[in-house]
């Protein structure tokens, strides 16, 4: 981990690292064409991109580096960290930036609720995205459905539809949707639109309190989780291995019609020539979809790293960098202008998809960002890993999680 320790080197060059788990890897070649790009602009300053796993892989070594005094200078990562490292006094606040930047008027305003926590500013958007279904038109087509599904009983039943055994031999060949199996962030991140969907809050007085959170009687996760089994109990689904919510081998194989997935997949979908298409998550209660992306937090260290750290992420921040990182990846730029740019306008003609996660934004719903979340997110992912194995029913789970985060967040206190 020491080693991982950017030191200002003797030819007056600083050299600060960059942690990040950007995913998939053809997005990873993107990033460092533009950290490459970065240092040839900035002589003085030498950032070097690591790449350090998924979220899960990802989080004790940022805890373990900070423990031990060998934190990156930055670090890219959801907002829900946030709280946590507040509370170990690892990350800088980001006000003087965002007051002499001239890009702080750029940001996209939805985007502040995961930059602020108790009166400060630290972090600043990445990269935005947010949840849709991807579908196969040519499925769809050849099982008759001309009509997207747009709420969650319409889902149920195209699903159905969908799921075919073509070649007679009693076993499916085709299932309707594939969801995500496992305890971690990525399967809750994929499932809460459903809760939001279904009329459900995971802190309803205020976000920023842990102790607020209330699941067990919430109408909307109940029934969001009852949906999923119901998909399971209808033959409709099939359920990715633990933890690789993420994969899209079977979506791109054809065997399964839909997938819910981000724009961050759209470059991997481009370059393999496959038909697909995309369509907002189906209304329950309200339409609903979860924000994602990540954000980029700056490490406390030297006044010299420091100024270096905050110079990159101006430069993320820019329109420049977020019209060629969107295009290249197909998340959502965080800068405005960078959205309303010509190229942009004309990457989107080309990929309509980016449209539908565009418009969709608007009922984007963000993640709280207080220092238990990963604890919360922890037990909705039990909940949800037992009722998709059939192993507790939806409010059995959420009330198995409730008695668990009320020992937590009220030890806590």
């Amino acid at each position: 981990m020491v080693g991982c320790q950017a030191t200002p080197s003797n030819s007056g060059v600083t050299k600060i690292t960059l942690w990040q788990g950007v995913n998939p890897p053809p997005n990873r070649d993107v990033l460092q064409t533009l950290v490459d790009r970065f240092n040839r602009e900035h002589s003085d300053i030498q950032v070097e991109s690591l790449y350090v796993g998924q979220a899960e892989q990802q989080l004790p070594k940022i805890l373990a580096a900070v423990v031990g005094n060998a934190p990156p200078d930055l670090l890219w990562f959801n907002a829900t960290l946030t709280g946590q490292l507040v509370e170990l006094d690892a990350i800088r606040p980001l006000d003087d930036l965002l007051q002499t930047s001239p890009v702080k008027d750029e940001i996209d305003p939805s985007l502040f609720a995961t930059m602020e926590y108790q009166g400060h500013t630290w972090s600043v958007p990445f990269g935005v995205n947010n949840v849709g279904v991807f579908y196969r038109p040519s499925l769809f087509q050849a099982a008759g459905i001309t009509q997207l599904p747009q709420t969650w009983e319409e889902l149920r039943q195209v699903a159905r539809q969908l799921t075919i055994d073509k070649d007679g031999d009693k076993r499916i060949d085709q299932h309707g949707m594939f969801l995500p199996l496992g305890k971690g962030e990525f399967s809750v991140f994929l499932w809460l639109p459903f809760l939001w969907s279904g009329g459900g809050e995971l802190a309803s007085n205020n976000p920023q309190q842990p102790a607020n959170v209330n699941v067990a009687d919430d109408k909307g996760a109940i029934a969001s989780l009852r949906l999923w089994r119901d998909l399971v109990d209808d033959g409709s689904v099939v359920l990715s291995l633990p933890e690789r919510g993420f994969e899209i081998d079977a979506f791109l194989a054809g065997k399964v019609a839909m997938q819910l997935t981000g724009p961050w997949t759209l470059g991997q979908f481009q370059t393999t020539g496959i038909d697909f298409g995309v369509f907002p998550i189906p209304k329950g209660d309200r339409q609903a979809t979860a924000i994602g992306g990540e954000n980029l937090f700056v490490f406390k260290s030297t006044p010299e790293r420091e100024r270096a750290a905050l110079k990159f992420a101006e430069y993320v921040v820019s329109e420049g960098f977020q019209t060629d990182w969107a295009i290249g990846t197909g998340y959502l730029p965080v800068n405005m202008k960078a959205r309303e740019s010509q190229k942009y306008q004309d990457f989107i003609k080309k990929q309509p998809a980016v449209e539908v996660f565009l418009a969709q934004a608007k009922y984007g719903r963000s993640r709280p960002i207080f220092p238990g979340y990963s604890r919360l997110s922890e037990n909705l992912g039990r909940a949800l890993e037992a009722v998709l194995l059939g192993k507790s029913t939806p409010t059995e789970a959420l009330q198995a999680a409730q008695r668990r985060l009320d020992l937590i967040f009220q030890n806590s206190d």
